[in-house]
C-alpha cells in the first residue's frame, strides 16, 4: 500500500518499522516538531522522527493540521491509507477522508474500554487483569471508530506501565501489518464498538503521582506500577528547609497496623507504611537529584525513623475527581 504514517512517541516506533519491513510504500511520516530538551535545551527529535530519518523517509512536522495548506498537501499524497499511532494531534475530517481506505489507528486497549490518552496506565491503576491492542478505522470521535482487529494480553502483578507499553507496542506493530493485509484481501470487515463498557483514560498529570496513605495499600501499589516510569509516585517528608519529595520506584504489599502514614521498619530493614487498608512495603526510593536506592539502604542514609507518621498529600496535590 501507499501509506502515510502519523506518530510521535516510542509506542509508534515498532509499527513504523514493521510497515517498512513488510514492503509498504511509506511516502510521508508526520510527527511532532522537535522540542528543546535537556540541560542545554537542544532540540530533540521524536522517536518516530529518528527512525524515519534512518529509514530514509520524508518527515513532516507541522505545528497543526488545520492550516489552509496542510489538508491539500496531505490529499496530494494520493494515499491508499494512513496509519496513526500516538501522534498527538487531532485529525480533522479533511485528513480522515483523504486516503482511499481512510485512517487506521493503533490503540493500546481493548476498546471501548479506556478510550483516550493514557489507556495503559489507567488499566493497571484500575486493577484490570488484561488489556490489549485494538486496530480501528478512525472517525471524528475520540477512539470511537469501528474495530478492524484486536488481540488480548494479560496484566501480571509484576507489570508496570513500561513493560505493558513495550509489549503492546510490539503487538500493535504485528496487528497493523495483518490489518493492512486483510484490507487488501478484503477479509476484514469493520465492526462497531459496543455501546456498553465505555471508559475514558484521562491524561496523566505529575501531581497525580502523590501517594495518599489513607487509600488502600493495594490501590497505591498499583499506582506505583501504573505510573512507572512516568509521571512517577512520591510522598513528602517534612524537613527544616521545607518538605522533601521522595520518589517511590517500586513497592509491594504487606500487613501493617497503625494510623495511615505510620512508618515501621521490618526485620529485613525495609520500610513499611500503614495505609487505609494494609501496608505498602517500600522497595526502591529516590531523593531529588540522587540515584535510586533499595529502600533499606536509603534508610541508612536518610533520617526517617520508625514511628514517623508521613503526612497525606496536600489538597492542592490531589487530582480532581473524575468519572471513569
Amino acid at each position: 500500500m501507499k501509506l502515510a504514517f502519523l506518530g510521535t512517541s516510542a509506542f509508534a516506533v515498532p509499527a513504523l518499522k514493521a510497515l517498512a519491513e513488510a514492503g509498504h510504500d511509506v511516502v510521508a511520516v508526520y510527527t511532532r516538531a522537535p522540542k528543546p530538551a535537556g540541560r542545554g535545551q537542544q532540540e530533540r527529535r521524536t522517536p518516530v522522527h529518528e527512525l524515519a530519518l534512518s529509514l530514509g523517509l520524508v518527515v513532516r512536522s507541522p505545528k497543526g493540521l488545520r492550516s489552509e495548506e496542510e489538508a491539500p498537501a496531505f490529499k496530494a499524497l494520493d494515499l491508499d491509507a494512513a496509519v496513526v499511532v500516538s501522534y498527538g494531534h487531532i485529525l480533522p475530517k479533511s485528513f480522515l477522508d483523504a486516503p482511499v481506505l481512510g485512517c487506521i489507528n493503533i490503540h493500546g486497549s481493548l476498546l471501548p474500554r479506556w478510550r483516550g490518552a493514557a489507556p495503559i496506565h489507567r488499566a493497571i491503576l484500575a486493577g484490570d487483569r488484561e488489556t490489549g491492542v485494538t486496530i480501528t478505522h478512525m472517525d471524528e470521535g475520540l477512539d470511537t471508530g469501528p474495530m478492524l482487529l484486536a488481540e488480548r494480553t494479560t496484566i501480571s502483578s509484576a507489570d508496570t506501565a513500561e513493560t505493558v507499553h513495550d509489549r503492546l507496542a510490539e503487538l500493535g506493530a504485528r496487528l497493523i501489518v495483518s490489518t493492512l493485509d486483510g484490507l487488501m484481501s478484503r477479509t476484514i470487515d469493520p465492526v462497531a464498538q459496543p455501546e456498553e463498557g465505555v471508559t475514558y483514560a484521562h491524561k496523566l498529570g505529575k501531581e497525580e503521582g502523590a501517594l495518599d496513605w489513607r487509600r488502600p495499600a493495594a490501590e497505591l501499589e498499583r499506582k506505583v506500577r501504573a505510573f512507572h516510569p512516568w509521571p512517577g509516585t512520591w510522598f513528602e517528608v517534612p524537613s527544616t528547609t521545607g518538605a522533601e519529595r521522595i520518589k517511590v520506584l517500586a513497592a509491594g504489599l504487606t500487613l501493617a497496623g497503625g494510623a495511615p502514614g505510620t512508618l515501621v521498619v521490618g526485620r529485613d530493614g525495609f520500610p513499611v507504611v500503614a495505609c487505609g487498608t494494609g501496608g505498602l512495603k517500600l522497595l526502591q526510593l529516590q531523593r531529588p537529584g540522587r540515584s535510586a536506592q533499595p529502600a533499606d539502604a536509603f534508610l541508612r542514609g536518610f533520617a526517617l525513623a520508625a514511628g514517623t507518621v508521613l503526612p497525606p498529600p496536600a489538597a492542592a496535590s490531589l487530582p480532581p475527581s473524575r468519572p471513569a
